[in-house]
């Protein structure tokens, strides 16, 4: 059965992309948007600027010149990942290879691209905090509204009051949530835009609060490449010593999920010299950029 390749693709590249989007918990990233320009193929710049601040005006002199720096600061992406899928030239259901495939992808983007990107973001996130040492502490079974808002306060201190702010919470920390009398008072239902859709979310203090799953919770992790042994079957799993991350605060705009190249590939079986099979590459090249001027206005909890 024969489908339109070219279009089936560009279809499931757009799909795929959508996806990336409000799918993951930390999906909502890519929204935020960088004047960035990529250098080759592994480097992007992003415009920086730094301006001086106000000095006293002198009605003699006039005004106190300032420094405008403009600069472009590289970054280089590191997550170029991918995997090739085959589907038997006789292997398709009533929906024929086009319903098999979009399956086969939506499962494998939904189980497994989905988590990895999570995972990624949130160590990349929880590693800066505790290599700047931007932690609280507490015992969450008690004190889950302490900390809540001692982290909440430390963001706020650092970048002010105006910054729309989210909380990623693990298993264990939301169950201290919803158990916490002075929090469930608080918890309300808001808005919360992913890509092009909203979606309601738990607040506090309109502070979104995002439960994440445990195994994407880690300060690191392992991305393995598929080919070394031990690693055939892909994916992630969490670094020797990598430590819990508990909650992580953080201003909505801190951080950019960029991605270069999100590209599906179909090959017919008469297109591959391998097997007579339909061929499905994906290609996922992306990266977390942190912004520089956030950097200090992201906190967590670790254990």
């Amino acid at each position: 059965m024969a489908i339109n390749t070219i279009s089936f693709a560009e279809k499931m590249t757009a799909e795929m992309d959508q996806a990336i989007v409000q799918k993951p918990v930390t999906g909502f990233l890519a929204d935020n948007a960088l004047r960035s320009k990529f250098i080759g193929a592994q480097t992007v710049l992003v415009p920086e600027l730094e301006v001086s601040g106000l000095g006293n005006y002198d009605r003699d002199s006039g005004f106190v010149r300032g420094a405008v720096t403009v600069g472009s600061r590289p970054y280089t992406l590191t997550m170029d990942r991918g995997r090739s899928f085959q589907l038997d030239s006789e292997d398709h259901d009533e929906a024929g290879i086009a319903g098999l495939a979009g399956q086969v992808l939506g499962e494998f983007v939904r189980t497994q691209v989905v988590p990895e990107i999570d995972a990624y973001n949130l160590s990349r996130l929880a590693s800066l905090a505790e290599t700047k040492n931007q932690t609280v502490t507490g015992t969450p079974a008690t004190q889950a509204f302490k900390m809540f808002i001692d982290a909440v306060g430390k963001v706020q201190n650092v970048i002010g009051y105006d910054e729309e702010l989210v909380a990623f919470v693990d298993g264990k920390m939301w169950a201290a949530f919803q158990s916490s009398a002075e929090l469930t008072r608080q918890i309300a239902v808001s808005d919360f835009r992913r890509g092009e859709v909203t979606v309601s979310v738990r607040s506090i203090n309109s502070v979104a609060i995002l439960p994440v799953p445990d195994s994407r919770m880690k300060t690191a992790f392992t991305f393995q490449d598929g080919m070394t042994s031990g690693e055939e079957a892909g994916g992630f799993a969490p670094a020797e010593g990598a430590k819990s991350i508990g909650m992580l605060v953080m201003p909505r705009r801190a951080a950019s999920l960029v991605k270069k190249t999100e590209k599906i590939r179909v090959f017919e079986p008469d297109q591959n010299p391998a097997a007579d099979a339909w061929k499905f590459d994906y290609r996922l090249y992306y990266d977390l950029l942190i912004r520089a001027s956030f950097e200090k206005s992201i906190f967590a909890y670790l254990y």
